[in-house]
């Protein structure tokens, strides 16, 4: 402990400029994994974007280089290079080295803004190994450069210039960025793709040096968000045509673009001045108000509710929509630098009121898609009160047998959720093993039986009638729809544990299918995680180790004194094991005879033996596991769509595309 004595004004650090940014990166870009070195892109692309809602650019160009730069380029008015009158540097050396600089606090640079808080570049600039800042502006090039926010040389005039634009080149620091430096192709196509549909008449591309292969590829949408609402509608069949509202308040432009499709989850993405909300905010709490109250009132003026049945309910109005909100205002409140949610009191009864007025007179105008709006409304309402009805039974079943766990479910003793772990198993066998083998102070074993209910294409009542999942969702103890509560979540770890084939990956993909749509707060929250069994047991005399893929049994081979695997093509030989358990095992005999390495290769979860299945994938101090997270929400609702959804022809596409790339198919 330190001594109180020697505490006094000199242990207080104060930290100059970009200091701080170094010192808690987390605190301006989120984190320092891939996801914070995305957001280095994003903060530079943004500026960029300012620009074109400004009406000053329309051509976006970003290249990641092959030497670990990423270059963004645009063709705006270009950062102003002349002195500034408060820091006595140029306007580019300000922006681009001093926090809470910028052209977005009211002073004629930009109406509307997404980098509000003047960190932007700047941030950029502290966090990468070196920047090249390139102006070009007033018929000259004015160059720049940096190393890890601190200016290097002066700004120079290096050549001239043919029209306006700046050009930022930053190398991502790998003492920040310790997992890695290098960006993920697919992640910003769906970003910059985002970023297009959102703005009109605005060209960007994006360029990819840095492996054996060059990749390119552009994106220029002239629909605006009508179009992204078909881009994120595509798999799924529609039971309305796009729906685009636009008007224009005092307080802010409202755009929103929505379709009905067969689903039955909500999809719906919230932006203010192209920044996307994750977290909503209080344009989407005007939105969601105005839908439910204009359909209900629409189905009560045309008769299509009946007078002794009730009003729609939020969850009624919003089953399979897919929605892009998008705001402009000119000074954005978010929570955080991040901007993950809206604050502003004032966008909610503008949003409210615009979309309302618009979209009564849209479903006034178009009787047919209001009927199958309302139409689609009805049967998610009967669905709603058959789970309702469903749920009920379950409580009240629940009720009267004291509240019991499902007979299947070996418990833990331990109930502090912090420390605790539910092991989902598939199989009788599996579970057996894993009971066995798994320490029953903090760790509980749910075997299911076959494979779950594709939820994708159920409603809720429907899953309340599949025992697997009624024994899932009385086992994990958040309920499930509206009386959902992550709080009440009884294992600190959720992991789903499956054999490495064809059917293991099948089930776990019908629960993380579960998982995303009704219980996505669990993966939010991190608790929701993957076990990693070992596919090889390879042992030499008494050294025995574990391979979890092809790749880690060559180099255990080659530790072990093999340049390359053993001849596997001799018949296997079967062993009966103390336990009554029988186990396939290859033993490969060397040009020695006295060297011998017995290969075991395990076809699934069942054929371990508890102390293996311990050691190897639930031994907290020696096992591997995936924690599930969502990266890229759209991508990741594309994907379970595509993979689980009732529409046949885009998983056929799906699977002709990748099915030269899967390896080791085990059918």
């Amino acid at each position: 402990m330190a001594d109180k004595q020697n505490y006094s004004a000199e242990s207080i650090q104060v930290l100059e400029g970009l200091e701080a940014v170094r010192k808690r990166p987390g605190m301006y870009i989120g984190s320092t994994d891939v996801r914070g070195l995305h957001h280095l892109l994003w903060e530079i692309v943004d500026n960029a974007i300012d620009e074109s809602m400004a009406g000053y650019c329309d051509n976006i160009d970003i290249v990641l280089q092959a030497d670990g730069g990423v270059r963004v380029w645009d063709n705006g008015r270009g950062i102003p290079v002349d002195v500034h009158s408060k820091t006595g540097k140029s306007a580019l050396e300000t922006v681009m080295t001093i926090l809470h600089a910028g052209g977005k606090f009211g002073g004629g640079g930009y109406k509307v803004s997404g980098g509000l808080h003047g960190v932007g570049a700047s941030v950029v600039n502290a966090l990468s190994e070196k920047v090249i800042a390139t102006v070009h502006r007033d018929g000259k090039l004015h160059r720049q450069e940096y190393a890890r926010g601190a200016v290097i040389a002066p700004i120079e005039v290096v050549g001239e210039a043919k029209g306006t634009g700046t050009e930022i080149v930053f190398y991502p620091d790998a003492e920040i960025f310790k997992e890695t430096t290098l960006m993920e192709w697919e992640t910003i196509l769906t970003r910059l793709r985002q970023q297009a549909y959102l703005t009109k008449g605005v060209r960007i591309s994006i360029e990819d040096n840095t492996g054996e292969t060059q990749k390119r590829h552009a994106f220029f949408f002239d629909g605006g968000v009508a179009s992204y609402v078909r881009h994120l509608s595509a798999n799924k069949a529609p039971v309305s045509e796009v729906i685009a509202v636009e008007r224009e308040t005092e307080t802010c432009q409202v755009e929103v673009a929505m379709r009905y499709t067969d689903s039955y989850t909500e999809n719906i993405w919230c932006f203010t001045n192209h920044i996307h909300n994750p977290e909503g905010g209080t344009h989407l709490t005007g939105f969601r108000a105005a839908l439910t109250r204009t359909i209900n009132a629409y189905a009560r003026d045309k008769q299509l509710l009946k007078e002794k049945e009730e009003n729609f309910v939020a969850e009624d109005v919003r089953e399979g929509l897919t929605a892009v909100l998008s705001i402009k205002i000119a000074e954005p409140q978010f929570e955080g630098q991040t901007k993950g949610k809206l604050g502003n009191s004032e966008v909610r009864p503008a949003v409210e009121t615009a979309f309302a007025e618009a979209f009564t007179e849209y479903l006034e105008e178009n009787p047919a898609e209001a009927r199958a709006v309302v139409g689609k409304c009805l049967l998610a309402a009967r669905a709603r009160k058959a789970a309702r009805a469903a749920r009920d039974t379950v409580i009240r079943k629940g009720a009267l047998e004291g509240m019991t766990l499902p007979g299947k479910l070996a418990d833990c003793s331990s109930r502090n959720a912090a420390e605790t772990e539910i092991f989902i198993v598939e199989g009788d066998s599996a579970g057996g093993s894993a009971k066995q083998g798994r320490n029953r102070d903090f760790q509980a074993i749910l075997p299911l039986r076959g494979k779950i209910l594709n939820v994708e294409q159920a409603r809720l009542d429907r899953m309340l009638g599949n025992n697997e999942v009624k024994a899932l969702i009385t086992a994990l103890g958040t309920g499930i729809g509206e009386i959902f509560e992550v709080d009440k979540l009884r294992y600190g770890k959720v992991v789903i544990m499956t054999d490495a084939d064809v059917d293991g990956a099948h089930i776990r993909t019908l629960l993380l299918t579960l998982f995303y749509r009704y219980f996505r707060e669990i993966i939010d929250n991190g608790n929701l995680f993957i076990a990693c069994p070992p596919l090889y047991k390879i042992s030499k005399g008494k050294d025995i180790r574990y391979a979890y893929d092809d790749k880690q049994k060559s180099e255990i081979f080659a530790d072990m004194g093999f340049a390359e695997d053993p001849d596997l093509s001799d018949p296997p030989e079967v062993e009966e094991q103390e336990d009554g358990q029988v186990e396939e095992e290859e033993e490969i005999v060397t040009a020695k005879k006295a060297n011998r390495i017995s290969l075991q290769r395990y076809k699934g979860l069942g054929e371990m033996n508890p102390d293996q299945l311990w050691d190897t994938t639930m031994n907290p101090d020696s096992r591997t596991m995936l924690r599930v997270t969502i990266e890229d929400a759209e991508r990741s609702d594309m994907v379970f769509t595509t993979l689980m959804g009732s529409e046949v022809l885009p998983r056929k596409k799906f699977i002709q595309t990748h099915a030269k790339s899967v390896k080791n198919l085990d059918v």
